[in-house]
Parts: structure tokens; C-alpha cells; sequence
């Protein structure tokens, strides 16, 4: 049976010990993660702290969901979103869901999520439009990105080592040999 938003926001808010999203009204509980995981996943958000200005954009690292209107509320490994959309839901008392196309969502690859995040998060972030997005692999050592193209369209492009710039967040790079430590 589908979920409404309200249903899923009372119960995401209400449930301490699990971690929901909302895939087409149906709930999904987001499972644990390796070491691996959740060490790159930190280091990616690390870099991007240290980069960004404070002042204009804030990091969140598998806290906010992303939303869109077909009942679908995912919540990335990290992301990037400006300051003003921040101070759109301060004070609210309501689940950190953003609904607006962001310039920078990341998943990290885990055995669990791995063709998950492909097949039904991805595209979602895509129909979003969300500006970047991309795919690390703590075990391969590699990046691939998804950028997003004036016409809508996603350029897909793969990294196994380097430096990788957020194109949407100019001057804003990866260092590879950093996150993979």
C-alpha cells in the first residue's frame, strides 16, 4: 500500500533507530554501511567543507532528504545545496527535505545499495536536475560523474585517479588519492 509525504514525514521524524525514504510511496529503510563507505563518504564531505564558503553553501552528509513529486524522498551519501534553501525551512519543524535541483549529489558505492543507487536513485536525482552527480567507488578507487548538460541531458564521465573538479562548484576539486587513503 503507498505511503503518503505526510505518513512518511511523521514516520522518519518519529523513528529513531531507522533510517526511511520514500521510493514512488513505498517506504525503504536505508541499511547500514561498511567502514569503507562511511570513511570516503566523510572524507568527500571533509573536502568539500574545506573548500566551500560557509556563507553561501552548506555540506550534508546522509541527513536531508531530496525530494520529488511522485511520492520519492531519498537521502544522498552527500550533498552540496546553497545557503538560501537552508534558510527556506528554518524554523519549520519539518523534516529537512529539499525539492529544488541542487549542484552537487554523491553515492558511495556499498555492496548493499550499489545497483539500487543506479537504477532508482540516479535517475531520480537526474529528473530532479540536480547538477552533478556522482558515483564513488571505495573499492575500485574510481569516479563517475553525471553532469548536467544545457539541454537537460547528463555527460557521463569516469575518474581512476587525479583530480576531479566539481564543475558545478568552480574552483572545488577531489583530490582521488586523498579520498581513497
Amino acid at each position: 500500500m503507498p505511503v503518503s509525504e505526510k505518513t512518511f514525514e511523521q514516520l522518519a521524524l518519529e523513528d529513531d533507530e531507522t533510517t526511511w525514504e520514500l521510493v514512488c510511496g513505498r517506504l525503504r529503510e536505508k541499511p547500514g554501511m561498511t567502514q569503507e563507505h562511511n570513511t570516503t563518504a566523510t572524507r568527500l564531505m571533509t573536502a568539500l567543507v574545506q573548500q566551500l564558503d560557509e556563507d553561501e553553501f552548506e555540506v550534508r552528509s546522509n541527513a536531508a532528504h531530496l525530494s520529488r513529486p511522485v511520492s520519492t524522498c531519498l537521502i544522498p551519501d552527500v550533498l552540496v545545496l546553497p545557503v538560501s534553501n537552508v534558510a527556506e525551512q528554518h524554523g519549520t519543524m519539518r523534516l529537512e527535505s529539499y525539492a529544488a535541483p541542487l549542484p552537487f549529489v554523491a553515492e558511495v558505492w556499498s555492496k548493499s545499495t550499489g545497483s539500487y543507487d543506479v537504477d532508482t536513485k540516479f535517475p531520480e536525482y537526474m529528473a530532479r536536475g540536480d547538477l552533478e552527480i556522482w558515483r564513488i567507488h571505495p573499492y575500485d578507487k574510481t569516479i563517475t560523474t553525471w553532469r548536467r548538460q544545457p539541454d537537460g541531458s547528463y555527460d557521463e564521465s569516469h575518474y581512476d585517479g587525479g583530480v576531479v573538479p566539481v564543475e558545478s562548484l568552480p574552483g572545488v576539486s577531489i583530490v582521488m588519492e586523498r579520498l581513497f587513503r
